[in-house]
Parts: C-alpha cells; structure tokens; sequence
C-alpha cells in the first residue's frame, strides 16, 4: 500500500499492510490530517523514521488476537478516532494513570517509534480508539486530535470567565484554540499575521488583531502557538507579572532567549501538549465547535509531497489527506 514516509526525506514508499496484533485495532483511513509537528519531523525534529501522519479518522476492520468478544461487539466497525500516544502498560507512570501522555516507554503515532495515518490502513490499542458520533462527519471528526490539544488548555488552567487571554500565532492550533477558549473567556484576543486566517477566526465569533497592529499589553494569560522560535520572547513580554504563559508550539530549532524576566515577574510557564477527545468530539457534536472551515485542500496520498508543500502556505491552514482518492 502506498504510503507519505520519512526516511531522512518525504518520499511516496509502498509499504506492507500492516496486520493487527495483541490488543490492537486495524484501522482503515478516511481521512487524515497534516499538522505543524509533521513539518517539524521532516525538519528533524525527534529523529522519526516512517510513515508520518497523527491526526485521523477511519474504521476498524480487524482487531488484534488478544481483544476479546466484548472489544469486537464494541469496535468491529465503528468509525473511530484515537488517542496518540501508546504505553507500556506496566511502568509507574502506565499503573497510575488512565492515559499513556508521559509514559517514559511510550511510542506515537507517527512520531516516535510507530507508523502513522498516511497510508489507508494504520494499527492502534483498542484502549486508545473513541467512536465518533453519528451527527460529526469524517470532516470534523479529524480535527479531534488537535481540538483535544487546545482543550487541555482549560483542563490545565480552569480559566475564569474575565480572564483576559492573548494568542499568538493564527494557524491551525492557534486558530483551535482560539475555538475552545472562546466557549469560557470573554476577554480572549487571537494575534496573528494573515488577515485570511484571522477572517476565519473572526467568523468563528474570536476577537483578531494583526501583528503589525498590535501595541503591548499585560494579559493574565498568553498562548505561544506561533510555531517559532521566538515566540516565547513574544510571549514573555505580554504576560503580567505572576501570569501564566502556555506553550503549544514544538519548534526543531534553537534558540538564545534570555530567561531573567520570567524569574524578575515570576511568571507560570506551562507546557501544554496532547488533550482530552470527549470534550472535543462533545462540543463537535453539539454545534459549539465546527472546524470544517478550517481545511484549506485534500490531497490523495499519490500527491503527498504536494500536500506537504501546500501546507508550508502561510496562508494555508488545513490540509487534508485522503487514502481514497
């Protein structure tokens, strides 16, 4: 089957079909979606090696020897997305907690150490899949990785309603959240550099301001999701003493950034990473979140390399793969 892979460059490689194992499901791709961190990993980020891709949505089509007959009423096809990161199930961190985030032996999908979702058919543990809703379409439903990253903002913060929360950076995390935060802060300001993505942020009900336009403010709480370097320096001078900075961005690049301010406001800095899908796909199914204005283009996975280019367009948000094209 074809595949978009990564093997210290992007390249369109046929690859086996890979067959479900111990406690996993077989999943057939409907669509999947590329985000910054797939750019990253073809810039060197985490050292990756295989077929790259981490957002999705398919249908389980097999399962693995070891599910038994209750995860095969449960799953066999159901329509399904997934959690990302797949744990050891026997170390501290596994034994202590429901999720398998910060499991010291973890792989991900498409990231580290485990095939991705650019190719028709990907595996995943059963105990990571979520059933989609009926009334959430193949759409919406494969923005629910990144949805659920913006929503563990809230989960992290509990924010209060006059909280007032600056965002920088207007692409696809920006933009989600932007979306979830909208639902709980009042005081909230998305800041970015393309009037076409403000546009869609500005329909979507979030108060936008240019860059170019933007004079300094003292905000309780800053959002760095620029995807650069120098976004924490950005953020760092627009966050009130004892404010809160939160940083979605994962950069594979280094940089000089002078740490004295953090220490002189006392600042919180919080790194903020994958996030809760029941929330993401509940407020998908009831109408408070729609992403689908978001995709800028779908691609099929023959035209991967141009999908990646397509998606390195500033004014590009959302690109979309799908394998049955």
């Amino acid at each position: 089957m074809k595949s978009i892979f990564f093997d210290q460059k992007l390249k369109i490689k046929e690859i086996p079909r890979p067959q479900a194992i111990g406690s996993e499901a077989l999943i057939k791709v409907e669509l999947a979606g590329l985000c910054n961190t797939d750019l990253e990993l073809c810039r060197g980020y985490m050292d990756f090696t295989g077929v790259l891709g981490h957002e999705f949505v398919g249908t389980v089509e097999e399962l693995g020897p070891e599910c038994t007959d209750a995860d095969k009423q449960k799953w066999l096809h159901k329509r399904v997305v997934g959690e990302i990161n797949c744990g050891c199930g026997h170390c501290s961190w596994c034994l202590a907690h429901s999720d398998a985030r910060h499991c010291p032996n973890r792989t991900t999908l498409g990231i580290d150490r485990r095939h991705g979702v650019f190719a028709p058919y990907t595996l995943l543990p059963v105990k990571n899949l979520y059933e989609v809703p009926t009334s959430v379409s193949n759409r919406q439903a494969v923005f629910t990785e990144p949805l659920a990253a913006a929503w563990e903002i809230v989960e992290q913060l509990h924010l209060q309603p006059n909280s007032q929360v600056l965002i920088f950076g207007d692409g696809k995390l920006g933009l989600m959240a932007a979306a979830v935060l909208r639902l709980s802060c009042l005081d909230l300001t998305l800041i970015g550099k393309h009037e076409q993505k403000l546009q869609v942020a500005a329909q979507m009900g979030v108060k936008t301001q240019l860059l170019s336009d933007f004079k300094p403010q003292q905000a309780d709480v800053v959002i760095e999701a620029t995807g650069s370097p120098n976004g924490l320096e950005m953020a760092i001078a627009n966050v009130k003493p004892r404010g809160t900075i939160v940083l979605k961005s994962t950069v594979a690049a280094n940089s000089n950034l002078n740490l004295a301010p953090i220490v002189v406001k006392e600042i919180a800095v919080l790194g903020s990473r994958c996030g809760p899908f029941a929330p993401a796909l509940k407020a998908m199914e009831m109408g408070l979140i729609n992403p689908e204005p978001l995709i800028s283009a779908v691609y099929p996975l023959s035209e991967g390399l141009n999908a990646f280019s397509k998606a390195q367009d500033h004014n590009c948000i959302k690109v979309l793969v799908d394998p049955a094209l």
